[in-house]
């Protein structure tokens, strides 16, 4: 696990997971939504994500949180030793987006950009969760199916697996480390 691609539709707790996942194994974190989008919420330019996008690739270790854009998406994926797809019904994604909605009323989300527009990006999330569910999560479970004859796949399909997954890296990286699990 050295070059991991974290995804899936939004508000299924990718940010989370990747945060704890790079304390566990010391790979840098690259939260997608901080490189596409400035302080405020403006876009950067797709030129500038895209040469960002490929730079953080071109290293040997890493882990990528997030969609980014269609053009880079299927790159990422394909470049990953491990994939971590958050696959939660559709209901946990609509309640966790509007926790996110409320919560972030007081407390930045993390893995956000700075001053993001809290109201502005939860309803863009609502619409994102329907497209995604619809066309984009097939596409994913479909890409998983055959990747895992070549990569590490961990799909989660509940919250409980979310805990569950990173008790299993962490035993794994303290073995690794010398430690008992």
């Amino acid at each position: 696990m050295k070059k991991v691609a974290v995804f899936g539709n939004a508000g299924g707790g990718k940010s989370t997971l990747s945060k704890r996942l790079s304390e566990i194994t010391g790979l840098p974190l690259y939260v997608l939504d901080k490189i596409k989008y400035q302080p405020g919420g403006a876009e950067v330019s797709q030129e500038d994500y895209q040469q960002t996008h490929e730079q953080i690739l071109a290293t040997d270790r890493w882990i990528i949180d997030g969609f980014g854009s269609m053009e880079t998406l299927w790159q990422r994926l394909n470049e990953a030793d491990s994939l971590v797809f958050i696959d939660l019904p559709l209901y946990v994604h609509f309640w966790w987006v509007t926790k996110r909605m409320i919560v972030g009323s007081f407390q930045p989300p993390a893995g956000w950009p700075e001053n993001s527009p809290i109201l502005k990006s939860s309803i863009n999330s609502y619409r994102v969760l329907w497209l995604c569910h619809k066309y984009l999560t097939p596409r994913y479970r479909q890409y998983i199916e055959q990747a895992q004859n070549t990569k590490s796949v961990y799909h989660i399909t509940s919250t409980k697996q979310i805990a569950q997954f990173l008790t299993s890296i962490e035993n794994e990286t303290n073995v690794a480390d010398g430690w008992p699990a």
